[in-house]
């Protein structure tokens, strides 16, 4: 323990002997390691910057709607309470049951897909990028029906997710 502190506190001693001058110039230099550069070519141009209305107009309310409300926050976290259990439930049970196999597959789509939403919404603004944000929207909608086609065919043409992950586990 001592050889480890020792050479720190000669180091400290020595630069407290020095002028106070003196120190600040021996000391080197050193950049942080997320320190900003003048090199921006990599970093994307900000978006369109327009300012609607003035200072004392109100914000706009949305419309309400019960579907992006408080029913579906409650629903989005009754999906992943009950993921827990239907992720544990076919291996426990030792059986092989494909309307369970289904239900688990339906519910980790649905649970990825309104996690994809969320990222979506909350770093492509509607009002700055709007046609980028269809153009997200529409993607994370096609390659949700695109998983769950696949994940259809896996299911009735194949093991099944439940059996497939056993064999990969005991591999």
């Amino acid at each position: 323990m001592a050889s480890i502190v020792r050479p720190s506190l000669l180091r400290h001693s020595a630069l407290a002997a020095r002028p106070r001058i003196a120190v600040r110039s021996a000391m080197p230099m050193r950049a942080a390691a997320f320190h900003i550069s003048s090199n921006r070519s990599a970093i994307l141009p900000p978006g369109p910057q327009h300012i609607g209305g003035g200072v004392n107009d109100p914000a706009p309310i949305p419309p309400p709607s019960a579907a992006h409300g408080s029913y579906h926050w409650t629903f989005e976290r009754l999906l992943a309470a009950g993921l827990v259990p239907l992720t544990i439930a076919p291996f426990a049970s030792g059986s092989l049951n494909p309307t369970m196999d289904a239900i688990l597959c339906s519910a980790v789509l649905i649970h990825s897909h309104i996690g994809f939403q969320s990222v979506v919404i909350d770093y492509i603004p509607k009002r700055r990028y709007p046609g980028l944000r269809k153009l997200f929207w529409w993607g994370l909608n096609a390659a949700t029906v695109v998983v769950g086609v696949g994940l259809y065919e896996f299911e009735t043409n194949d093991v099944g997710v439940t059996e497939a992950i056993k064999r990969v586990w005991k591999a």
